[in-house]
């Protein structure tokens, strides 16, 4: 992002006292909001460039997760659902369709502050530097955050590219899920583990041709999961 440029936030809440106070406390973080109230409002919006959507699950028009599966399907665009639900099996479904984070209402617009910071910084972050996987059978280009299967691109969550870039750079490491936890979020919250499953589920749906006999993330039952891929020489 060029010097001076704002990173643009959009607020996706029919709540107009939420979305103001929400508005109010990410611009006075220096980011630029947009607010759209309606499920069709945010996908108009969502044709414009944006760094990060905060997106509450219950709209007028239409249900959160279509929007974020919209996303999903066209990009790794940070997510960060903003909800009344908050069971446990609420929040590994909204995760399991490609959030990246989950708040849950009444909420700290601090709190929300604290973690639209967090995920700008892990998604923001880029190292020139490729890596090649059994033979090129599975490719990561770090800067570009792009990541290639036998040369095909595949999409991932920054959630996902986050996970799968400590497995890279720590191939045969074990990976407890407390641990998956802390990368992926930069913090630690009760029901995590459950979450942490539901995410290399779907980084293993990508990434594995068969996930059932997973040629990269390998199950250490007991323990968490470990990265078995060897890395190609340049």
């Amino acid at each position: 992002m060029d010097a001076g440029q704002r990173e643009s936030i959009l607020v996706v809440e029919d709540e107009r006292k939420i979305a103001d106070i929400v508005r109010a406390y990410l611009e006075r973080e220096g980011y630029s909001v947009r607010i759209a109230p309606t499920g069709s409002e945010a996908l108009t919006l969502l044709r414009e460039r944006f760094e990060l959507v905060v997106l509450d699950l219950m709209l007028p028009d239409m249900q959160g997760e279509d929007i974020c599966r919209v996303i999903r399907e066209n990009s790794d665009l940070p997510v960060i659902m903003l909800t009344a639900k908050s069971g446990e099996e609420d929040r590994i479904r909204g995760l399991g369709i490609g959030a990246d984070d989950y708040v849950v209402k009444p909420f700290s617009p601090r709190e929300l502050v604290a973690r639209v910071k967090a995920l700008l910084r892990r998604t923001g972050k880029s190292r020139k530097k490729t890596y090649s996987i059994n033979g090129g059978n599975l490719r990561v280009d770090v800067s570009s955050r792009e990541v290639f299967v036998k040369g095909e691109k595949v999409v991932l969550t920054p959630t996902e590219f986050k996970i799968l870039m400590a497995f890279v750079e720590n191939s045969g490491r074990i990976f407890s899920r407390d641990q998956l936890a802390t990368i992926a979020q930069g913090f630690d919250f009760e029901g995590y583990d459950r979450t942490i499953d539901a995410h290399v589920k779907n980084l293993r749906h990508k990434i594995e041709s068969d996930s059932k006999s997973p040629e990269f993330i390998r199950t250490v039952y007991g323990i968490g999961y470990r990265f078995n891929g060897t890395m190609d020489e340049d």
